[in-house]
């Protein structure tokens, strides 16, 4: 059994709080996840309760993962310095043991030093900030979670939910974290990145938008699509379709589609035994080589090494090739859009 701690520290955000075991917990007995503090007692949260805690520190170092869900900064900013009894606690963290923290709890490791040279994310609306203050940072602000192996970093809120999936995920394979996201009635991966979520000017009235396109794209992925081709279909200038689909999605249409297809082919490659260059025509990339250019550039693996990732790791699942249960990159950065 893999044990999860979420530390919980005053004026805790209780959404974020409850993420972990609600993830973790859809999968029954492969994980235990427990709530605790710095000692236990009651813990004020950002809301107008409190919550009892029966954990304190001995959870953190009995844990094989220690989640901290966002909390009030504002001693840490003011001072700039950690906590001190949270970076205690944390001390008493085990070797080996991942540190994951959820939206602008990055903000806590960051002032310990455990993201200098590293990259993270952290909501986007604070990303400027974190800049700012810890310049050794670097900080993505688009994306929905970075994952650096022992140390992984979400962005705003419910990106929770993602980087709790993709933890499945790493630990269990695609089929069990599906699972997850089928009892937490969420999606198993979402596409795009923090960026389709900052605030826009809000769409002139009549002025139709693009999900339709959207939409028709998606079934059209293995046929090389066009911006022109896009446009037509929304039944709008190039211009205006490129300004209109930005202001929805946060990126362009050129991204999109190849983000979509990098999506298709992680589904193809997890889910089927097709070959690569049959899996690349099927997606809509030109050849093999341009499906492992995009799968690298996103992911940062090659198509079996990826594929290898998720056969080994999922129970009962063949491993090819001599790759060792759960064998994976060592360093894997997500990236979406």
């Amino acid at each position: 059994m893999h044990h999860v701690a979420v530390l919980a520290l005053p004026g805790v955000y209780p959404f974020e709080l409850g993420i972990p075991a609600r993830v973790f917990g859809a999968l029954g007995r492969l994980y235990e996840v427990v709530t605790c503090g710095t000692g236990a007692g009651s813990v004020p949260t950002r809301e107008d309760f409190a919550i009892a805690l029966e954990h304190g520190p001995e959870a953190v170092a009995e844990a094989d993962t220690v989640i901290i869900p966002p909390f009030d900064l504002s001693s840490l900013l003011q001072t700039g310095e950690p906590p001190a009894e949270a970076v205690e606690v944390l001390d008493r963290m085990r070797p080996g043991a991942r540190l994951v923290s959820i939206c602008t709890a990055s903000f806590l490791l960051a002032s310990m030093g455990l993201l200098d040279g590293r990259r993270a994310a952290t909501h986007w609306h604070q990303a400027d900030l974190m800049r700012r203050l810890y310049p050794r940072v670097e900080v993505d602000p688009d994306v929905l979670f970075v994952d650096e192996g022992r140390v992984l970093t979400s962005a705003g809120a419910a990106s929770g939910v993602d980087a709790c999936l993709h933890l499945l995920r790493r630990d269990h394979g695609a089929e069990a974290a599906n699972r997850a996201a089928r009892a937490c009635v969420v999606p198993p991966w979402r596409d795009g990145g923090q960026a389709q979520y900052i605030e826009r000017p809000v769409p002139e009235d009549g002025e139709a938008g693009t999900s339709a396109t959207r939409e028709w794209a998606l079934r059209r992925l293995d046929r090389p699509l066009s911006a022109a081709e896009l446009a037509r279909h929304a039944r709008m200038s190039e211009r205006t379709f490129a300004r209109r689909f930005r202001q929805e999605t946060g990126t362009s249409p050129g991204r999109w589609l190849t983000a979509q297809r990098v999506a298709r082919a992680r589904d193809l490659l997890e889910g089927t035994d097709l070959p690569v260059d049959r899996i690349a025509a099927d997606v809509g990339f030109a050849t093999a080589a341009s499906l492992r250019r995009h799968l690298h550039a996103a992911i940062g693996v090659a198509p079996l090494a990826y594929r290898r990732t998720f056969r080994a790791a999922s129970p009962g699942g063949p491993e090819r090739d001599g790759a060792a249960p759960g064998a994976g990159p060592a360093r894997r950065t997500i990236v979406e859009a």
